[in-house]
């Protein structure tokens, strides 16, 4: 729970008894310009003071960034933050959605695809090998060589460098 509690200023207690006038206020400024030199200036301080002469406050980045939103009027911050919420979440929806396919895509592939390859592949050989039988059912007797092209001998022609 959070106490309010008004606190005065000395000067306006003392206004308010009436014992304070404005004499004594002219006075006492009077007395504080008279202790204040020319070398006692607040903008003395260099390393407190930017190529401005504004004495800069020890801020974080933060705090400078949070500060701006009191420029920004409240219905504009309204309107930018619905508009961001609205954003991300249709880009965290098409993420969520991307995903979803592309898991289909890739167990789809490797569910169908790979066994779908493999059986390709055997089809290949099975195919080869009948070609061999029914070469050496006609009568070649000289057996081939089932990585040769076809249309050469099975006879050798010397060394060949592997892939001519």
């Amino acid at each position: 729970m959070v106490r309010i509690e008004e606190v005065q200023d000395e000067t306006e207690k003392l206004r308010q008894q009436g014992l304070a006038t404005e004499k004594d206020d002219d006075d006492e400024w009077e007395a504080i310009d008279a202790d204040t030199d020319d070398q006692d200036d607040d903008l003395s301080d260099d390393e407190d003071v930017d190529e401005r002469g504004v004495i800069l406050a020890n801020e974080s980045l933060w705090d400078r960034i949070s500060a701006l939103r009191d420029i920004i009027s409240p219905t504009t911050r309204a309107k930018l933050s619905k508009m961001w919420q609205t954003t991300s979440a249709y880009g965290f929806f098409g993420g969520w959605i991307a995903g979803k396919l592309i898991w289909i895509g890739v167990t789809s592939a490797l569910v169908v695809g790979l066994p779908f390859a493999l059986a390709v592949e055997d089809e290949s050989r099975f195919a080869v090998q009948e070609k061999e039988i029914a070469a050496q059912q006609q009568g070649a007797g000289v057996p081939t060589n089932p990585l040769s092209p076809p249309g050469v001998s099975g006879q050798p022609e010397g060394l060949r460098p592997p892939g001519f």
